[in-house]
């Protein structure tokens, strides 16, 4: 059984094919019409598509197949005790029930590097307790260069890690978010490891690479994640009916 699944984000859409539970291959679409294109080509048995920027309604106007759509009362496969189930994002749900499919047993923590920086946690019973929100890389960046006179705006460079102590406005800039990403990092899941034994990490999202160094033996960087996730939930909801 093949299934497609498909994360609308804000900036870019990513979608995969899964072969039981294997991924078999990976797409990157910069604009929905290459996605569209794309798709009426892949052959599939089922379908799930979460989006931060389409509605279900609209999307049901512009495919041509049937899909499940991530919301708010989606069956998921673990005990949501968010306060506010309703406003919880469907990348956050997805991204921390890859982690799951991962690691089993344990507590466990996401960390999606994408608009913002979400932390999401699950404890050992599979309970979703939630986590934190925090401003992204490049919101930091854009935030910095429009919201005061005077400081440029700058971009990490690919591949680079900049000095930690900047001799140069721009420099000054590309530290300050960079470790200070680091140490939120750092500080967050510091803080979970004491209060929940046998923590494992999961840093994933499309800023996610940038951070490989922190790979430890509990931390994890997995770009995909959330693809891993919406497979699972998917499979989920079909073997649930």
């Amino acid at each position: 059984m093949k299934q497609l699944v498909v994360d609308i984000g804000n900036t870019r859409i990513k979608a995969a094919i899964f072969g039981n539970d294997m991924l078999l291959k990976e797409f990157i679409f910069e604009d929905f019409n290459s996605f569209l294109e794309e798709s009426k080509i892949q052959e599939f048995d089922h379908a799930i598509i979460s989006s931060v920027t389409y509605t279900e309604d609209r999307l049901k106007e512009l495919l041509d197949f049937e899909f499940l759509f991530l919301g708010s009362k989606t069956l998921l496969p673990f005990k949501n005790l968010y306060a506010t189930p309703e406003t919880l994002g469907v990348d956050r749900k997805a991204a921390v029930v890859g982690a799951r499919t991962i690691f089993k047993d344990c507590p466990i923590i996401a960390i999606d590097l994408g608009s913002c920086i979400t932390y999401d946690f699950m404890d050992v019973n599979d309970r979703y307790l939630g986590g934190a929100i925090t401003p992204g890389l490049q919101m930091r960046l854009k935030a910095m260069n429009q919201l005061t006179a005077r400081l440029p705006l700058v971009d990490l460079e690919q591949g680079i890690i900049p000095k930690f102590v900047g001799d140069s406005t721009v420099s000054c800039l590309r530290s300050g978010v960079y470790y200070g990403i680091q140490f939120e990092m750092k500080g967050f899941i510091q803080e979970y490891q004491e209060q929940y034994h046998g923590l494992k990490v999961i840093i994933c999202g499309g800023d996610s690479k940038i951070f490989e160094s922190l790979t430890k033996d509990h931390i994890f960087v997995i770009p995909n994640l959330v693809l891993h996730g919406l497979n699972r939930i998917l499979s989920y909801n079909v073997n649930y009916q």
